[in-house]
């Protein structure tokens, strides 16, 4: 038997924004993949996916550390691949969870590296990003017309930020949790700030949506917030 190697994006959330083929190949798993971080026990992931898991599968949940180089893989990556090819080595229907999409700022996009090229088939089933989520649940058009969308991880370097910022039109800034004050300064500065909106952990119970991003200067942010924002229009 050959194994197969599945990367399922969740969606941002809402178990209901699973796609069918999402959840055709949670259900069919011999393995589920759950990526955590070192201080968390839970996967985020899987909490998304729980509703579609069959009672016979197993579950594995693998810490992968936020820093890869390919070149020289750490222990922890090199643990979590020859274990991947383990199951697969046994004809094991494997799926490797992810948030949002699977080719969007996802660790899937590394693991699918290390096991691209060692003879398993491997499909990649597409999610929807958290910015996509979210310009519908509030009605906020991402673009339209000939606007140009800008996707920035607010965790660059300053300078580059300040440049991806002035650049823009439209914008989505993700991973903001870390900087945020910064970043709400460039907001303001390049005329952003006026029309912008935050979310914080789009499509779960505890949900934070904050349209004045001044209310959310003196509180801790959620890894998963992510600020939508266009340029004031003269």
């Amino acid at each position: 038997m050959t194994g197969i190697f599945y990367g399922v994006g969740v969606g941002p959330g809402d178990p209901e924004l699973l796609t069918v083929k999402a959840i055709n190949a949670i259900r069919e798993a011999d393995i589920i993949i759950a990526p955590k971080t070192e201080k968390k026990e839970d996967s985020t992931a899987l909490t998304i996916a729980q509703p579609f898991l069959k009672e016979s599968v197993k579950i594995v949940k693998l810490v992968f550390p936020m820093v890869f180089h390919s070149d020289t893989l750490s222990e922890a990556w090199q643990i979590n691949k020859n274990t991947i090819l383990e199951f697969l080595a046994a004809g094991k229907k494997v799926v490797f969870l992810t948030l949002g999409d699977p080719m969007f700022y996802s660790t899937y996009i590394y693991i699918f590296r290390l096991i691209n090229g060692c003879g398993y088939t491997i499909e990649t089933i597409p999610g929807v990003p958290a910015f996509c989520a979210i310009g519908s649940k509030l009605g906020y058009p991402l673009v339209e017309g000939n606007d140009v969308l800008s996707v920035i991880p607010a965790t660059i370097p300053d300078a580059e930020l300040d440049i991806a910022i002035a650049n823009a039109d439209n914008i989505v800034l993700m991973k903001v949790y870390k900087n945020y004050k910064q970043v709400l300064e460039k907001l303001k500065y390049h005329g952003f700030a006026e029309n912008a909106v935050m979310i914080s952990r789009c499509g779960f119970e505890d949900e934070q949506v904050v349209h004045n991003l001044n209310d959310a200067t003196n509180q801790p942010l959620n890894y998963l917030s992510t600020i939508l924002a266009r340029r004031n229009k003269l």
